[in-house]
């Protein structure tokens, strides 16, 4: 069965990389795609790599012109996707790659987003492992409404969440420390992303607990554990287009033993086709374009302080790419269709 989707916010980096994704995706169709400034030019002339839907008109963003998709993929600014989505009839497949569904405290949105909350739609993180057992994956088949997680949220999500569902992290002194290519601020950031600003500079923003990224973190990593984890976490703005390494550090806890921290990421990890647990340091170069989450483990042991390390795509793995895998979950369709299990050569 061939499925006719729809993309909303065509014209930004997540939008491009779901129409690329939608184009080698041998059970989808794409019927039109939207923008708001950009409505009525051709997607060739925003995006020249997407030849195959060059000459294709973007349309306005409105319920109206999304109506008639078996899935519509929301790759909108925050607080826009809900109004959007209000209007789309329950039994089409709806995926928000924003973050106006992925929290559950109504309080904890009000605090970092300012606006009322939207609700809160099924999470698309299938590799998440819970306390009470199982994965996230459960939770997706033949749902209506999936939320993409943040692509920084993922990042250290991968990282983290088995040694928390194991027991063997500690709960507070979590710190995470990431790099981040400038397509994760958006194609219309408010910041000066200009070549002269960030070749060869590095920059730390969010600082300070600020990040919006962060109460998602503490929402999935309090799930895996059982209990409430307080997160500091720091992204660092680097010179690369694209891509996320994220360096995180955490108490053992009493039960923690190196081999037992290799045999709960082996438990978690090793069946799963998009998540590899390796030895080397992982590099953003090794996952450029692929739905691969590479991660490494490692013990300071004079500061008695587990390290892991996650590398991934921020366009595919931490967002588009999640959302392609989820719907597949969602509509009974191969996980890994239409995804790249490997990267791009440097």
């Amino acid at each position: 069965m061939v499925f006719r989707v729809a993309v909303a916010g065509a014209s930004g980096y997540v939008g491009a990389e779901l129409l690329r994704l939608i184009s080698e995706h041998p059970d989808l169709e794409l019927g039109v795609a939207t923008a708001h400034t950009n409505a009525g030019e051709t997607i060739g002339s925003i995006h020249p790599h997407l030849t195959t839907y060059a000459d294709r008109v973007l349309q306005p963003t409105t319920a109206e012109v999304l109506a008639g998709h078996d899935v519509v993929f929301l790759a909108l600014p925050h607080s826009t996707s809900a109004e959007v989505a209000a209007g789309i009839s329950a039994d089409t497949l709806v995926l928000d790659c924003g973050a106006d569904f992925r929290l559950e405290d109504a309080a904890e949105w009000q605090r970092f987003y300012g606006t009322q909350h939207a609700g809160t739609w099924a999470y698309g993180m299938p590799e998440l492992t819970l306390a009470k057992g199982g994965k996230q994956r459960a939770q997706l088949a033949g749902v209506k409404r999936i939320a993409v997680p943040g692509c920084n949220v993922t990042a250290i999500t991968l990282a983290l969440a088995p040694g928390f569902s194991a027991g063997l992290f500690g709960s507070s002194d979590v710190v995470s420390v990431m790099s981040v290519g400038t397509s994760g601020a958006g194609r219309s950031a408010k910041v000066d992303l200009s070549f002269s600003e960030t070749h060869g500079s590095a920059r730390a923003y969010g600082v300070g607990g600020i990040h919006r990224h962060t109460p998602e973190i503490e929402q999935n990593l309090s799930k895996a554990a059982g209990e409430k984890v307080q997160v500091s976490f720091t992204p660092v703005l680097v010179p690369m287009s694209r891509g996320i390494l994220s360096v995180n550090t955490v108490k053992p806890s009493a039960a923690f033993s190196l081999a037992a921290l290799k045999m709960a990421y082996d438990s978690a990890y090793g069946d799963e086709r998009f998540v590899q647990v390796i030895d080397a340091q992982p590099s953003t170069a090794n996952v450029l374009g692929s739905n691969s989450a590479q991660v490494s483990l490692s013990f300071d042991e004079n500061a008695q302080r587990v390290v892991v390390t996650c590398a991934i795509d921020n366009l595919v793995k931490g967002t588009a790419g999640a959302a392609i895998q989820s719907m597949n979950l969602a509509l009974g369709i191969a996980e890994e269709t239409g995804l790249a299990v490997n990267g791009m050569a440097p």
